[in-house]
């Protein structure tokens, strides 16, 4: 009996560990180029939001103008969902603010799926939201962003008085001061109403700083494959005004 056939002999028709690494490098390999292929073959869940950053802007804006008139398009919700229980592709994302009288999804006037909304008191890119948004422009091909602010932010409003009293706010209120405090002090020096000059400061900021991140998002943008724009919604008409 040969040394390798032997009982209990370690080497009985074992593969070498350089073998084993070797076939399992081989076999994720192949996994990884059969996942990337079958992404670029695949159809988009929602084919009618393969859209251009430019043709994304004016989508938001047709639905905002249906919104407002109150004549929003019907949603076929029951489809919706059997379409995008594979994936999804929405034409914009939305940095929003957390305000319960804001909702994207009907102020643009969107079905499921169109939308990739991160919202936060005061609308704001920390890391998490940067992440999010990164997400949907790497991975889910979303060519649009809108950072959107609105009418009488409580969470700006805070933070400018905050800052004007030298007061600490209670529990975690204290990080969206922090946040919010660039874009407050920046616009302290303007004239007009004070609120209103720190929330179009804090989209313009935010706009900014998004188009600026490294290395997925300033990156889209070079390329012109990325928009990144902010407006602001308007509590009483529902329109959406676009900070330049």
């Amino acid at each position: 009996m040969c040394e390798n056939c032997r009982p209990g002999s370690l080497n009985s028709f074992a593969p070498t560990r350089r073998a084993a690494l070797l076939f399992a490098a081989s076999g994720i390999g192949l996994s990884l180029a059969n996942a990337a292929a079958a992404k670029d073959t695949k159809k988009p869940p929602k084919p009618d939001n393969v859209v251009s950053p430019e043709a994304a802007l004016e989508r938001l804006k047709e639905g905002n103008e249906r919104y407002v008139e109150g004549v929003a398009r019907r949603h076929d919700f029951r489809h919706e969902r059997e379409a995008l229980a594979g994936g999804q592709n929405p034409y914009a994302a939305i940095l929003s603010c957390a305000d319960s009288r804001i909702a994207p999804e009907y102020a643009f006037d969107s079905g499921r799926g169109d939308l990739f909304v991160c919202r936060v008191a005061g609308n704001f890119a920390n890391d998490d939201t940067i992440a999010s948004l990164e997400y949907a422009v790497a991975v889910l091909g979303t060519p649009l962003i809108l950072v959107l602010g609105h009418d009488a932010c409580g969470a700006v409003d805070a933070a400018i008085k905050s800052l004007k009293d030298n007061s600490t706010l209670p529990g975690h209120l204290p990080s969206l001061v922090t946040a919010l405090a660039p874009a407050v002090k920046a616009s302290s020096g303007q004239g007009g109403d004070a609120l209103a000059n720190a929330i179009r400061q804090n989209v313009i900021d935010n706009v900014a700083k998004l188009k600026s991140t490294a290395p997925i998002l300033n990156a889209g943008v070079e390329q012109k494959k990325l928009k990144v724009v902010g407006g602001i919604y308007r509590l009483k008409s529902g329109e959406i005004d676009l900070v330049a």
